[in-house]
């Protein structure tokens, strides 16, 4: 018997290093003012003075997050250069709730097996995600553990900081009130939640696979399943430079728990949210997997976006002013509620 490698264990440190080798330029793509070189890459740096604009009392705004059993289907149909969008979308829309502007991405991936081209095309969608988003992919950490995922299995998970001068956070819970209009920006489709009931009415109820055709959509089960979630950094941008100084009163990132949930968590104590389903038209990928599962209505939109991908809380008269901005940068908008007096809540009507 010879002597033990690590590759006998199942990692291949030659294989590793051959992807390594292709990332710098995935990361290269991405960089912005503020980027200072390191060499050794142990750490990555970011100089807040002569990076973003001069702000008088800045403030740091972080977040971090998956994407969940979109994995899976990705794994399914053996397309990994997508769900990296997905990660940096999921976190910087977060940040973005509070007005700031991304300035850069951290990544991690674990893998069960060494693959230097799946991991490349990870790495692929993250650094096209961090492009969208206009932020820097400072470094990562990838992870080989043959123990703890099987072979062809993967996960990632995301870190995102951004920056916003600290009158200027876009805190909905100190500013929205009754009389405020609420705007629904256009979602790309199902973005990255809810994947686990996805999955269990497309493959194991209907027995679909991620090749089939999906007539009424026009395409097949795993286009539609893998669309990436939409990044709306530009459009934030746009609101934060355009719009005077206090007509943003909430964002609202709609992901897990669906629009009520979500726009709920940044309403006053004293305010109440009317949403009106009928001003906006639900695309036809959330009918089809609704009528594919028998899955009640209420049940759909407590689960995924609908079609709404986030909420924005304004002043009623900066309503058009603000849906020809986000025309600009390519975002449909809708004007799809209105805030009153009330107990803390989000009521649907279809009037």
């Amino acid at each position: 018997m010879g002597r033990s490698t690590y590759r006998d264990a199942g990692v291949d440190l030659d294989l590793y290093r051959q992807a390594m080798n292709r990332l710098p330029a995935l990361l290269t793509r991405t960089k912005r003012a503020g980027v200072m070189e390191l060499p050794g890459g142990f750490a990555g740096l970011f100089r807040l003075r002569g990076g973003p604009r001069r702000m008088d009392d800045p403030v740091l705004v972080s977040g971090t997050d998956g994407v969940g059993t979109k994995i899976k289907v990705a794994i399914a149909a053996k397309r990994f250069d997508t769900i990296g969008i997905d990660l940096v979308a999921m976190c910087v829309n977060d940040c973005l709730c509070l007005g700031a502007e991304p300035l850069f991405f951290l990544d991690y991936i674990a893998l069960g097996r060494d693959d230097s081209d799946r991991l490349v095309q990870l790495v692929e969608g993250v650094s096209e995600g961090c492009v969208q988003a206009g932020a820097a992919l400072l470094g990562g950490e990838t992870a080989i553990m043959p123990d703890l995922y099987s072979a062809g299995d993967f996960d990632m998970a995301g870190f995102c900081v951004g920056l916003v001068e600290r009158d200027e956070i876009i805190d909905g819970t100190q500013r929205i009130k009754p009389g405020d209009s609420v705007m629904g920006l256009a979602s790309s489709g199902l973005h990255s939640n809810g994947y686990s009931l996805v999955r269990k009415e497309v493959f194991e109820r209907a027995g679909l696979s991620v090749t089939d055709t999906v007539p009424e959509l026009d395409g097949s089960v795993a286009e539609i399943l893998l669309r990436p979630t939409r990044i709306y950094a530009s459009a934030v941008s746009a609101l934060m430079q355009t719009q005077p100084a206090g007509s943003v009163h909430g964002i609202a990132h709609v992901t897990g728990g669906g629009l009520r949930e979500n726009l709920e968590r940044i309403l006053p104590e004293q305010c109440r949210a009317y949403i009106d389903r009928s001003t906006w038209v639900t695309p036809a990928e959330f009918l089809w997997l609704q009528n594919l599962g028998d899955i009640s209505r209420s049940e759909m939109f407590r689960v995924f976006n609908m079609g709404i991908g986030m909420a924005v809380v304004v002043e009623t008269g900066a309503v058009n002013d603000i849906q020809t901005s986000l025309q600009h940068c390519g975002v449909e908008s809708w004007l799809i509620g209105n805030i009153a007096a009330g107990d803390r809540d989000v009521e649907f009507t279809d009037a």
